[in-house]
């Protein structure tokens, strides 16, 4: 068997370190993040389970804690948290503009609420019959996929358990767009796409 020596490319990144970058990290920007120390996105972070940040956004029956974002270790693509629902408590409705959120069920049995047109399908495009809820029960070890824009609630049914949930958004920090209500979104609707 033989061995290829190493090309002089990759020795030379090798070489070089973490503190040129070059070739070491191209994927990562030359900028810092706003507010974050330069330094940050060139180390791995441990956000400890008893040092979770409640300063963000929120929403009335439900509290969020920050783990990853921007502010806390730099992150520049994703937020990831912790919420927190009350027994026998439903959060207000809401949705989290552009960004994409993913929700794990640590504990408890959260249900997740949204409208959707009434036309059998269930898919929300638009075939323009009622409007209906839809109501998602879910169980530890269960994920939740909630696409941009869509209004949605969380509900703790239990009356004596809180419900706890892992969540991860596809922007740095917690988006969060309060409603008076939920409606169903529409395809046509300019913020859908």
């Amino acid at each position: 068997m033989t061995t290829q020596p190493a090309t002089s490319g990759s020795t030379a990144a090798a070489a070089a370190g973490p503190a040129s970058c070059d070739g070491f990290h191209p994927d990562l920007p030359d900028r810092p993040v706003a507010g974050a120390d330069p330094a940050a996105r060139f180390r791995v972070h441990h956000v400890r389970a008893d040092d979770l940040d409640g300063d963000t956004a929120q929403t009335g029956g439900m509290r969020r804690f920050a783990a990853i974002s921007g502010a806390r270790v730099g992150s520049e693509r994703m937020w990831m948290g912790q919420t927190h629902v009350a027994p026998a408590t439903a959060s207000a409705d809401h949705h989290h503009g552009a960004s994409e959120t993913a929700i794990y069920v640590v504990s408890g049995h959260p249900e997740f609420v949204f409208l959707a047109d009434g036309d059998g399908d269930g898919d929300g495009g638009g075939g323009g019959g009622s409007e209906q809820e839809v109501r998602l029960r879910t169980g530890p070890g269960d994920y939740i996929f909630v696409p941009p824009f869509v209004p949605h609630r969380e509900e703790n049914p239990d009356p004596d358990d809180e419900a706890v949930v892992v969540i991860a958004r596809s922007t740095q920090e917690a988006v969060v767009v309060n409603l008076p209500g939920l409606h169903v979104l529409r395809p046509e609707q300019p913020h859908a796409h």
